[in-house]
Protein backbone atom coordinates (compact mmCIF):
# COMPACT_ATOMS: atom_id res chain seq x y z
CA UNK A 1 0.00 0.00 0.00
CA UNK A 2 2.64 2.51 1.12
CA UNK A 3 4.83 1.14 -2.21
CA UNK A 4 1.75 1.93 -4.19
CA UNK A 5 1.63 5.65 -2.30
CA UNK A 6 4.74 6.58 -2.88
CA UNK A 7 4.28 5.86 -6.93
CA UNK A 8 1.00 7.99 -7.07
CA UNK A 9 3.08 11.03 -5.45
CA UNK A 10 6.31 10.16 -8.16
CA UNK A 11 3.68 10.13 -10.68
CA UNK A 12 2.42 13.68 -9.92
CA UNK A 13 5.37 15.19 -9.41
CA UNK A 14 6.40 13.69 -12.76
CA UNK A 15 3.43 15.08 -14.29
CA UNK A 16 3.62 18.49 -12.47
CA UNK A 17 7.68 18.93 -13.93
CA UNK A 18 6.14 17.88 -17.23
CA UNK A 19 3.71 20.60 -17.36
CA UNK A 20 5.89 23.12 -15.93
CA UNK A 21 8.61 22.09 -18.33
CA UNK A 22 6.15 23.17 -21.36
CA UNK A 23 4.70 25.95 -19.73
CA UNK A 24 2.84 28.42 -21.34
CA UNK A 25 1.85 26.31 -24.09
CA UNK A 26 -1.52 28.29 -24.94
CA UNK A 27 -2.96 31.77 -23.84
CA UNK A 28 -2.83 32.93 -20.15
CA UNK A 29 -5.62 35.02 -18.73
CA UNK A 30 -4.40 37.47 -16.33
CA UNK A 31 -7.69 39.05 -14.51
CA UNK A 32 -7.45 42.85 -12.68
CA UNK A 33 -10.54 42.65 -10.11
CA UNK A 34 -11.58 46.33 -10.84
CA UNK A 35 -13.02 47.90 -13.68
CA UNK A 36 -11.17 49.23 -16.98
CA UNK A 37 -9.85 52.22 -16.14
CA UNK A 38 -7.89 52.28 -12.67
CA UNK A 39 -4.26 52.12 -11.97
CA UNK A 40 -5.06 48.06 -11.25
CA UNK A 41 -6.16 47.73 -15.06
CA UNK A 42 -3.34 50.59 -16.13
CA UNK A 43 -0.58 48.41 -14.58
CA UNK A 44 -2.23 45.02 -16.41
CA UNK A 45 -2.46 46.28 -19.44
CA UNK A 46 0.74 47.93 -19.32
CA UNK A 47 2.79 44.30 -18.57
CA UNK A 48 0.32 42.12 -20.47
CA UNK A 49 2.04 42.79 -24.12
CA UNK A 50 5.64 42.25 -23.13
CA UNK A 51 5.04 39.58 -21.17
CA UNK A 52 3.92 38.11 -23.48
CA UNK A 53 6.60 38.69 -25.79
CA UNK A 54 8.58 37.01 -22.86
CA UNK A 55 6.77 33.96 -22.01
CA UNK A 56 5.97 33.23 -25.97
CA UNK A 57 2.17 33.05 -25.39
CA UNK A 58 -0.79 35.84 -25.09
CA UNK A 59 -1.65 37.15 -21.92
CA UNK A 60 -5.24 38.62 -22.25
CA UNK A 61 -6.18 40.93 -19.25
CA UNK A 62 -9.49 40.30 -18.22
CA UNK A 63 -11.59 42.37 -16.23
CA UNK A 64 -13.81 41.02 -13.32
CA UNK A 65 -15.53 43.74 -11.19
CA UNK A 66 -17.82 43.31 -7.76
CA UNK A 67 -17.15 43.61 -4.14
CA UNK A 68 -14.24 46.05 -3.71
CA UNK A 69 -11.77 43.40 -5.29
CA UNK A 70 -13.06 40.49 -3.94
CA UNK A 71 -15.18 38.64 -7.08
CA UNK A 72 -12.32 38.82 -9.24
CA UNK A 73 -9.61 38.28 -6.43
CA UNK A 74 -11.69 35.00 -5.39
CA UNK A 75 -12.08 33.20 -8.91
CA UNK A 76 -8.32 33.59 -9.07
CA UNK A 77 -7.98 31.74 -5.73
CA UNK A 78 -10.69 29.30 -7.18
CA UNK A 79 -8.84 28.35 -10.37
CA UNK A 80 -7.27 25.41 -11.43
CA UNK A 81 -3.59 25.97 -10.46
CA UNK A 82 -1.96 25.22 -14.10
CA UNK A 83 -0.80 28.86 -14.36
CA UNK A 84 -3.23 29.75 -17.22
CA UNK A 85 -5.30 31.85 -14.96
CA UNK A 86 -3.32 34.17 -12.78
CA UNK A 87 -4.95 38.07 -11.52
CA UNK A 88 -3.17 41.15 -10.18
CA UNK A 89 -3.00 41.19 -6.70
CA UNK A 90 -3.32 44.41 -4.88
CA UNK A 91 -3.58 46.02 -1.39
CA UNK A 92 -7.23 46.43 -1.54
CA UNK A 93 -8.04 42.15 -2.54
CA UNK A 94 -5.12 40.66 -0.50
CA UNK A 95 -4.86 43.45 2.64
CA UNK A 96 -7.20 46.26 2.99
CA UNK A 97 -10.47 44.45 2.38
CA UNK A 98 -9.85 41.00 3.94
CA UNK A 99 -9.00 42.89 7.15
CA UNK A 100 -12.05 44.48 7.64
CA UNK A 101 -14.45 42.33 5.97
CA UNK A 102 -15.28 38.75 7.98
CA UNK A 103 -17.12 37.23 4.79
CA UNK A 104 -14.07 37.18 2.46
CA UNK A 105 -14.35 33.91 0.55
CA UNK A 106 -10.80 33.15 0.58
CA UNK A 107 -7.69 33.70 2.91
CA UNK A 108 -5.35 36.11 1.52
CA UNK A 109 -2.13 34.72 2.75
CA UNK A 110 -2.85 31.25 2.25
CA UNK A 111 -5.41 30.99 -0.73
CA UNK A 112 -2.86 32.49 -3.58
CA UNK A 113 0.66 31.70 -4.83
CA UNK A 114 2.51 35.36 -4.83
CA UNK A 115 4.61 35.47 -7.73
CA UNK A 116 5.70 39.48 -8.12
CA UNK A 117 5.19 42.57 -6.89
CA UNK A 118 5.35 44.66 -10.98
CA UNK A 119 5.05 48.06 -8.84
CA UNK A 120 4.09 50.09 -5.81
CA UNK A 121 2.00 54.10 -6.49
CA UNK A 122 1.44 56.51 -4.12
CA UNK A 123 -2.77 57.53 -2.78
CA UNK A 124 -3.98 61.08 -3.07
CA UNK A 125 -6.82 62.65 -1.91
CA UNK A 126 -8.15 65.03 -4.61
CA UNK A 127 -11.17 67.04 -4.98
CA UNK A 128 -13.41 68.71 -7.84
CA UNK A 129 -12.17 71.77 -9.42
CA UNK A 130 -15.52 73.28 -7.70
CA UNK A 131 -14.56 72.23 -4.19
CA UNK A 132 -14.27 75.81 -1.79
CA UNK A 133 -9.97 74.44 -0.80
CA UNK A 134 -7.49 74.08 -3.03
CA UNK A 135 -4.45 72.77 -0.43
CA UNK A 136 -4.33 71.04 2.25
CA UNK A 137 -5.25 73.45 5.01
CA UNK A 138 -8.01 75.27 3.80
CA UNK A 139 -9.41 71.43 2.91
CA UNK A 140 -9.29 70.46 6.49
CA UNK A 141 -10.96 73.58 7.63
CA UNK A 142 -14.08 73.55 4.88
CA UNK A 143 -14.68 69.50 6.30
CA UNK A 144 -14.63 70.30 9.40
CA UNK A 145 -16.48 73.17 9.37
CA UNK A 146 -19.42 71.00 7.58
CA UNK A 147 -19.33 67.43 8.63
CA UNK A 148 -21.40 65.20 6.34
CA UNK A 149 -21.84 67.74 3.91
CA UNK A 150 -19.29 66.34 1.50
CA UNK A 151 -18.70 63.07 0.22
CA UNK A 152 -15.90 60.98 -1.32
CA UNK A 153 -15.81 58.12 -3.78
CA UNK A 154 -13.68 55.03 -3.69
CA UNK A 155 -12.86 51.83 -6.25
CA UNK A 156 -15.39 49.70 -3.67
CA UNK A 157 -16.30 49.72 0.11
CA UNK A 158 -13.61 47.45 1.97
CA UNK A 159 -10.97 48.59 -0.70
CA UNK A 160 -7.26 50.59 -0.38
CA UNK A 161 -9.19 53.80 -0.78
CA UNK A 162 -12.15 53.16 1.50
CA UNK A 163 -9.82 52.13 4.23
CA UNK A 164 -7.49 54.67 4.43
CA UNK A 165 -10.27 57.28 4.11
CA UNK A 166 -11.95 55.65 7.03
CA UNK A 167 -8.47 55.69 8.93
CA UNK A 168 -7.81 59.49 7.61
CA UNK A 169 -11.02 60.58 9.07
CA UNK A 170 -10.82 59.00 12.47
CA UNK A 171 -7.47 60.38 12.79
CA UNK A 172 -7.96 64.15 11.35
CA UNK A 173 -11.78 64.28 13.30
CA UNK A 174 -13.40 65.03 10.01
CA UNK A 175 -16.82 63.28 8.53
CA UNK A 176 -17.65 62.90 4.97
CA UNK A 177 -19.48 60.22 3.42
CA UNK A 178 -18.63 57.00 1.58
CA UNK A 179 -19.85 56.55 -2.58
CA UNK A 180 -18.62 52.90 -3.04
CA UNK A 181 -18.02 52.46 -6.61
CA UNK A 182 -17.11 49.09 -8.97
CA UNK A 183 -13.66 49.96 -9.43
CA UNK A 184 -11.41 53.16 -9.84
CA UNK A 185 -12.60 54.09 -13.21
CA UNK A 186 -16.45 54.71 -12.67
CA UNK A 187 -15.45 56.64 -8.93
CA UNK A 188 -12.76 59.02 -11.19
CA UNK A 189 -15.88 59.36 -13.77
CA UNK A 190 -18.00 60.77 -10.99
CA UNK A 191 -15.58 62.64 -9.66
CA UNK A 192 -14.18 64.38 -12.52
CA UNK A 193 -18.04 65.16 -13.20
CA UNK A 194 -18.33 67.05 -10.25
CA UNK A 195 -20.85 64.18 -9.21
CA UNK A 196 -18.86 63.48 -6.19
CA UNK A 197 -16.61 66.02 -5.03
CA UNK A 198 -13.85 64.42 -4.22
CA UNK A 199 -11.81 60.81 -3.93
CA UNK A 200 -9.32 58.74 -2.50
CA UNK A 201 -7.38 56.83 -5.56
CA UNK A 202 -3.99 55.53 -6.87
CA UNK A 203 -2.34 58.24 -7.91
CA UNK A 204 -1.70 56.31 -11.51
CA UNK A 205 -5.28 56.75 -12.22
CA UNK A 206 -5.75 60.21 -11.35
CA UNK A 207 -2.36 61.63 -12.35
CA UNK A 208 -3.72 62.07 -15.72
CA UNK A 209 -6.93 64.94 -14.45
CA UNK A 210 -5.03 66.81 -12.19
CA UNK A 211 -2.47 67.28 -15.11
CA UNK A 212 -5.54 68.68 -16.87
CA UNK A 213 -6.70 70.87 -13.84
CA UNK A 214 -9.89 68.31 -13.99
CA UNK A 215 -8.84 67.34 -10.32
CA UNK A 216 -7.08 69.69 -7.45
CA UNK A 217 -4.28 67.59 -5.58
CA UNK A 218 -4.67 67.77 -1.70
CA UNK A 219 -2.36 65.19 -0.18
CA UNK A 220 -0.60 62.19 -1.11
CA UNK A 221 0.73 59.03 0.62
CA UNK A 222 4.13 58.76 -0.51
CA UNK A 223 7.87 58.04 1.05
CA UNK A 224 8.49 61.80 0.67
CA UNK A 225 7.00 64.64 -2.10
CA UNK A 226 6.63 63.53 -5.27
CA UNK A 227 8.73 64.80 -8.43
CA UNK A 228 5.54 65.64 -10.65
CA UNK A 229 3.60 67.12 -7.51
CA UNK A 230 5.87 69.18 -5.96
CA UNK A 231 3.96 71.52 -3.87
CA UNK A 232 1.74 68.59 -2.32
CA UNK A 233 1.88 67.52 1.09
CA UNK A 234 2.44 63.49 2.15
CA UNK A 235 0.30 62.59 5.38
CA UNK A 236 3.40 62.29 7.12
CA UNK A 237 4.11 66.22 6.40
CA UNK A 238 0.74 66.51 7.86
CA UNK A 239 0.90 64.66 10.97
CA UNK A 240 -0.93 61.51 9.90
CA UNK A 241 1.77 59.08 9.26
CA UNK A 242 -0.10 55.81 9.70
CA UNK A 243 -2.14 57.03 6.32
CA UNK A 244 1.37 57.22 4.73
CA UNK A 245 1.03 53.71 2.98
CA UNK A 246 1.67 53.07 -0.51
CA UNK A 247 -0.11 50.51 -2.78
CA UNK A 248 1.40 47.82 -4.71
CA UNK A 249 0.22 45.77 -7.70
CA UNK A 250 1.72 42.18 -8.54
CA UNK A 251 0.50 39.25 -10.02
CA UNK A 252 -0.11 36.03 -8.30
CA UNK A 253 -2.03 32.33 -9.02
CA UNK A 254 -4.16 30.04 -6.77
CA UNK A 255 -2.62 28.34 -4.52
CA UNK A 256 -0.62 25.14 -5.45
CA UNK A 257 1.22 26.75 -8.50
CA UNK A 258 4.07 24.08 -9.48
CA UNK A 259 7.25 26.22 -8.51
CA UNK A 260 8.34 26.24 -12.04
CA UNK A 261 5.45 27.97 -13.02
CA UNK A 262 5.90 30.62 -10.70
CA UNK A 263 9.75 30.80 -11.92
CA UNK A 264 8.74 31.01 -15.12
CA UNK A 265 6.33 34.04 -14.50
CA UNK A 266 8.44 36.02 -12.36
CA UNK A 267 11.31 35.73 -15.01
CA UNK A 268 9.19 37.27 -17.52
CA UNK A 269 7.58 39.79 -15.69
CA UNK A 270 11.43 40.97 -14.90
CA UNK A 271 12.60 40.74 -18.37
CA UNK A 272 9.40 42.84 -19.57
CA UNK A 273 10.67 45.38 -16.77
CA UNK A 274 14.18 46.04 -18.23
CA UNK A 275 12.53 47.47 -21.36
CA UNK A 276 13.05 51.03 -20.86
CA UNK A 277 9.90 51.67 -22.94
CA UNK A 278 7.70 49.33 -20.35
CA UNK A 279 9.24 51.09 -16.98
CA UNK A 280 8.82 54.56 -18.44
CA UNK A 281 5.10 53.87 -19.04
CA UNK A 282 4.52 52.52 -15.46
CA UNK A 283 6.98 55.33 -14.01
CA UNK A 284 5.48 58.37 -15.96
CA UNK A 285 2.15 57.22 -13.32
CA UNK A 286 3.84 58.05 -10.74
CA UNK A 287 4.27 54.63 -9.96
CA UNK A 288 7.99 52.98 -8.52
CA UNK A 289 9.34 49.64 -10.16
CA UNK A 290 9.65 46.77 -8.01
CA UNK A 291 10.40 43.51 -9.67
CA UNK A 292 10.79 41.81 -6.56
CA UNK A 293 10.94 37.33 -5.81
CA UNK A 294 8.02 35.74 -4.92
CA UNK A 295 9.17 34.94 -1.33
CA UNK A 296 9.55 38.80 -1.08
CA UNK A 297 6.28 39.53 -2.25
CA UNK A 298 4.48 37.00 -0.25
CA UNK A 299 6.46 39.01 2.49
CA UNK A 300 4.96 42.12 1.94
CA UNK A 301 1.32 40.70 1.46
CA UNK A 302 1.70 39.21 5.10
CA UNK A 303 3.23 42.54 6.19
CA UNK A 304 0.63 45.06 4.44
CA UNK A 305 -2.59 42.49 5.86
CA UNK A 306 -1.29 42.62 9.52
CA UNK A 307 -0.99 46.58 9.45
CA UNK A 308 -4.36 46.75 8.09
CA UNK A 309 -5.82 44.24 10.15
CA UNK A 310 -4.46 46.35 13.61
CA UNK A 311 -5.93 49.58 11.69
CA UNK A 312 -9.25 48.10 11.95
CA UNK A 313 -8.75 46.93 15.29
CA UNK A 314 -7.47 50.21 16.66
CA UNK A 315 -10.01 52.40 14.83
CA UNK A 316 -12.64 49.87 15.27
CA UNK A 317 -13.78 50.01 12.01
CA UNK A 318 -16.47 47.94 10.24
CA UNK A 319 -18.65 47.55 6.76
CA UNK A 320 -22.12 49.06 8.96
Amino acid sequence: MQRRHCFAVSLLAFASAAMAQSYPNKTIQLQVPFAPGGTTDIIARTIAEPLSKALGQTVVVINKAGGGGVVGANETAKAAPDGYSLGIATVSTTAANPAINTKIPYNPITDFSPIINIAATPNIIAVHPTFPAKDYKSFVAEVKRSPGKYSYSSSGTGGIGHLQMELYKNLSGTFVTHIPYRGAGPALNDTVAGQVPMIFDNLPSALPFIKDNRLVPIVVAAPQRLAVLPNVPTFKEVGLEPVNRMAYYGIYGPKGLPKEVIDKVNAGVRKALEDPAVRKRIEDTGSLIIGNTPEQFAAQIKAEFDVYKNVVIEQKLTLD
